[in-house]
């Protein structure tokens, strides 16, 4: 057995620093935009693993890469682990489970595919809420075949955790937070992607991840708040915030937002606002959704664009820029819509998926120069 895999069962013992571990991604199914997030972020990038194919029936031979934005990457579709296993150059240590489930729930075929991932002597990364540690046959199988499980969404023990202090008040880098008018909108790969441009023009910029996928791409600083106790949110992203600043001094640190403000399902971006001081804010909309996604049977309708600006000044924080999600719009709708909002906003308005984030630049720039201004 690997010393990675002899260490798995800790998350937090394992570092972009260590050389990236063979994968395979289960997305059995659900290999698109709308249910495999997890998936489609492995895929366009993690220092942690080395992403060695994908696994889903239904899209046998296609280019994993295609899939994603239409960029071939040698990424290999597979039928199932079995025949990943015989085709593949190295033998996979880990399979991610790249795709989410209702309720964050393991579904029983999913749990089949499970079984024979750890029959094939494969190891199990899984980001859901169920922990796999509470599936007793499957914990015998893994140990029987000497590979591990490991759930990355399982909180630490409450004593492990950190309770906000108003040491933020400390760190010198300011703070952007990306934040969204609903849930899944693509907030992370929009930071993810800010944080490599910010880098390549010279901004030493560091990103603060807050969910699962951030970790799996191999991000240094952050935690998964999902998958904290609620008392102690603020004072863990307020820990690694200040971590951050004390061993890197960067130039800028990015937030990886999560939810939104005013989701009834799980409100969440205030803690950024005022337990971590973040004076800008990227703020990433869907024009196409009427009602917050998962709970449309309700009809409980996303505020408007302005309305939500006008919140985010309320706490204190100004709007730099404004990032859209196209999904349900056509590319001439979709261009509509982004000039219209720049012609009443006032802002950059930009699609990143179509035309990347170049146009963020000077706006980001201009905030460093003048942070306290904000």
């Amino acid at each position: 057995m690997s010393r990675l895999l002899r260490k798995a069962t800790d998350p937090a013992s394992l570092h972009s620093s260590v050389m990236p571990a063979p994968a395979l991604i289960l997305a059995p199914g659900q290999f698109n935009a709308r249910r495999a997030k997890t998936a489609f972020g492995l895929i366009r990038g993690t220092s942690r693993y080395e992403i060695l194919g994908v696994i889903d029936p239904d899209q046998v031979g296609l280019d994993a890469g295609v899939v994603v934005d239409g960029t071939p990457r040698g990424i290999p579709i597979f039928a199932s682990v079995a025949e990943a296993c015989q085709q593949v150059r190295v033998h996979p240590e880990w399979a991610i489970i790249g795709i989410t489930q209702h309720g964050g729930r393991l579904s029983d075929p999913i749990k089949e595919i499970l079984t024979a991932t750890v029959q094939a002597g494969v190891g199990l990364v899984n980001g859901l809420h169920e922990p796999l540690s509470e599936l007793p046959e499957l914990c015998l199988l893994a140990e029987q075949k000497g590979v591990e499980l490991l759930d990355i969404r399982k909180s630490r023990p409450w004593h492990e955790l950190r309770f906000w202090s108003g040491t933020i008040r400390t760190v010198r880098a300011p703070r952007i937070a990306v934040l969204g008018t609903d849930c899944a909108l693509g907030k992370r790969t929009t930071t993810y992607w800010l944080w490599e441009l910010c880098n390549a023009s010279g901004i030493r910029t560091e990103m603060i991840y807050t969910g699962q996928t951030g970790w799996l791409l191999g991000m240094e600083y952050g935690f998964i708040l999902d998958a904290t106790m609620n008392d102690f949110v603020t004072g863990e992203l307020e820990a690694e915030i200040v971590r951050c600043d004390q061993e890197q001094s960067p130039d800028l640190i990015l937030l990886e937002g999560q939810s939104a403000l005013r989701n009834p399902a799980g409100p969440c971006g205030a803690e950024y606002l005022c337990s971590a001081e973040a004076k800008g804010v990227i703020l990433q909309h869907a024009p196409g959704r009427t009602y917050f996604r998962g709970i449309e049977r309700l009809k409980w309708s996303i505020p408007s664009l302005e309305n939500e600006l006008a919140l985010i000044r309320q706490y204190g924080a100004t709007p730099l820029g404004i990032t859209l999600n196209a999904e349900g719009l056509s590319p001439d709708e979709a261009r509509s819509v982004q000039q219209d909002y720049e012609r009443t906003l006032g802002l950059p308005v930009l699609l990143p998926l179509e035309e990347g984030l170049d146009r963020l630049l000077p706006t980001v720039q201009s905030f460093l120069a003048h942070p306290d201004t904000h």
